[in-house]
């Protein structure tokens, strides 16, 4: 009777470990292929706000959630570079975002992000998402996770989720290019065929 009594209080308190720890995780919900994004306000590296309407000339948007210390996603920085360099020109610039909790990685803080920008002298937004409730919005999970969006006047849609391409390891070794066989095709005037690929990366530093 004793040992039955234990071992549902153990499976009680199991239940309740896991039960807060899945109320503490953010909702994996956010936006799908197809959706209307709502706009943002991010602290830009320069201290200066950035938002998606504050974008000029553009005809959409590569959002990337990415950090500074995160091996994937210094793994990717000089093909994110690249990416800007490449399509900032068509219409398509790099928004980058780091959502992580700077008390859980400090490397991540907002005084590093000012130098690692200067230190791989990035030419695109690197916005800081303190309170998270960017990533929480788009459905971000890892870092890098790319949202590329097209923009029809004042609206912006969701064309792509996923990652960069399909080998973190040689940018040369790759052979799906998801964000830019998906850029190129927006650029030609045709849906977009991949809409969708796994995100591989960190886990994003979530908040207690």
């Amino acid at each position: 009777m004793k040992s039955s009594i234990f071992k549902s209080t153990i499976a009680i308190a199991g239940l309740a470990v896991i039960v807060l720890f899945i109320a503490a995780k953010p909702s994996e919900t956010g936006y799908k292929v197809g959706d209307k994004v709502t706009d943002f306000s991010l602290k830009n590296i320069n201290n200066k706000m950035v938002s998606l309407a504050s974008l000029q000339n553009n005809k959409g948007a590569i959002v990337i959630f990415t950090c500074n210390h995160c091996p994937f996603s210094v793994a990717y920085e000089d093909r994110i570079v690249a990416l800007n360099k490449k399509y900032q020109s068509q219409g398509y610039p790099v928004v980058a975002i780091n959502p992580n909790d700077e008390q859980k990685v400090p490397e991540d803080s907002f005084r590093n992000m000012i130098r690692r920008a200067k230190d791989k002298k990035f030419t695109f937004p690197y916005l800081h998402d303190s309170t998270q409730d960017i990533a929480k919005a788009f459905g971000a999970t890892r870092t890098p996770h790319v949202f590329l969006l097209s923009r029809s006047g004042n609206d912006y849609t969701v064309e792509y989720i996923g990652a960069i391409d399909n080998n973190t390891d040689d940018a040369t070794a790759a052979t799906q290019k998801y964000v830019e066989t998906a850029v190129d095709e927006l650029i030609a005037g045709k849906k977009v065929t991949t809409t969708f690929s796994k995100a591989i990366g960190c886990t994003i530093k979530w908040k207690s």
